[in-house]
């Protein structure tokens, strides 16, 4: 019979647990924050909203529109996934380099051979969800000094 294990204290580093997205209230919980986070990225960023558009998936332009006024929607699974990557995108910029390079780093020409040329940006619009995926991992991988 294995000994019962003690139950360690809570720390401050412990992993998060993962939250359910397809779950529409945990969606709707956390959709405004979602929103208001991106809206900020975007400003940050200096991106028009065509890009915007972009970036979440292909959105109307009322939803859109909708949304930045209102960001009390409720975004669907994917869209929040694009959010999430997006905000830790510009977290990791804003880790590795000054608040203004970390700002223009998404709209810079860049020649790692994964953007050929293009900027972040361009590479993660043309690209969708896979792209940011990317570019969030690359980014992670430098914050880690790979």
């Amino acid at each position: 019979m294995p000994l019962p294990q003690p139950a360690r204290p809570a720390g401050k580093y412990d992993i998060s647990p993962l939250v359910d997205l397809s779950d529409k209230e945990n969606r709707a919980r956390l959709s405004p924050s979602a929103l208001k986070a991106f809206f900020n990225i975007l400003a940050r960023w200096n991106v028009g909203e065509d890009v915007g558009l972009q970036l979440l998936g292909g959105i109307s332009r009322g939803r859109f529109y909708t949304l930045k006024k209102n960001p009390a929607g409720v975004l669907d699974q994917d869209k929040l996934q694009r959010v999430s990557l997006l905000v830790g995108i510009f977290k990791a910029l804003n880790i590795l380099h000054s608040e203004q390079l970390a700002d223009a780093w998404v709209s810079l020409p860049n020649r790692n051979r994964i953007f050929a040329g293009q900027t972040p940006l361009q590479f993660m619009v043309k690209g969708g969800l896979p792209n940011m995926l990317v570019v969030r991992r690359l980014l992670d991988a430098r914050r880690g000094g790979v």
